[in-house]
């Protein structure tokens, strides 16, 4: 199932989709499993399931945190197969967030094809461009499964177009210069990124810029057609390790308050 549909839902609803992050095996291969159902029964309408990775240079300290979690406990790559096999099950479009060297160790043609076996919707690849992923491009095409590429506020016009032109699914928007990570405040720079890209494409384009709460999430809706949320849900584990019923409480308090805010939408 691709994420579109997730998109064309939330459109006829009027509101902004949902879209929240998790690494696999965090706090553990079946704890991350449950956290992610419950974020999905909280009002998430896309999951993100990262693939942890020893050198995440793009990732802020609380997601470095929970990959290197993951893989202290012994997490390896087919976990996140079985993960996006459990949470694509709910019948939620479930893709992978991951750096580009795992899926090039597994074999591009071979992850595709397991990704897919699985109920995998597509892949965000943040360190691969469409001129450096034909592979990828291909094994997806064959399989109908969704690439989802990045742009930024350092894209130019010309780069922001290719980048719309190879993706299916919808368009990430980084709209943070630097690391990821939620921020007490939104950033000025993700209104214009959207309507750059809109302006090149009819896919959705969800924006990803450390948002924490509902408010923040209504505030972006009102412009971008899916709000991204990822380390204020690790941040939810974190601060209540080793207690599951707490990491699941906070985790459903916080995806509920997220989605009052996308259906919400500031003006």
């Amino acid at each position: 199932m691709s994420v579109s549909t997730a998109f064309d839902r939330a459109r006829a609803d009027d509101r902004a989709a949902l879209v929240g992050y998790l690494p696999a095996g965090f706090p553990d291969l079946d704890g991350g499993i449950e956290a992610l159902r419950a974020m999905v029964d909280a009002g998430c309408d896309v999951i993100e399931v990262g693939l942890p990775y020893s050198d995440p240079v793009m990732d802020g300290p609380t997601v470095q945190a929970a990959a290197q979690q993951a893989l202290e406990v012994g997490f390896r790559t087919p976990d996140v197969l079985r993960t996006v096999e459990a949470v694509a099950a709910t019948g939620t479009p479930t893709v992978v967030m991951t750096y580009w060297n795992p899926v090039e160790r597994y074999g591009v043609d071979r992850f595709a094809a397991d990704l897919a076996s699985a109920g995998g919707a597509g892949l965000i690849t943040p360190d691969i461009t469409p001129d450096y992923a034909p592979e990828w491009i291909a094994a997806a095409d064959e399989r109908d499964l969704d690439k989802i590429f990045l742009v930024a506020p350092s894209s130019t016009d010309e780069r922001i177009a290719m980048t719309t032109a190879a993706s299916r699914g919808f368009v990430y928007a980084t709209a943070v210069m630097g690391v990821t990570g939620a921020r007490a405040t939104t950033s000025d720079l993700a209104g214009p990124l959207v309507a750059r890209t809109k302006a090149v494409t009819d896919l959705p384009v969800g924006v990803g810029l450390g948002v924490s709460n509902g408010a923040q999430a209504a505030e972006i809706g009102a412009y971008a057609d899916g709000v991204i949320v990822g380390s204020a849900f690790v941040r939810c584990v974190l601060d209540h390790a080793g207690d599951r019923p707490a990491q699941l409480a906070a985790l459903t308090a916080l995806a509920s308050d997220l989605a009052e805010g996308v259906r919400r939408r500031a003006s």
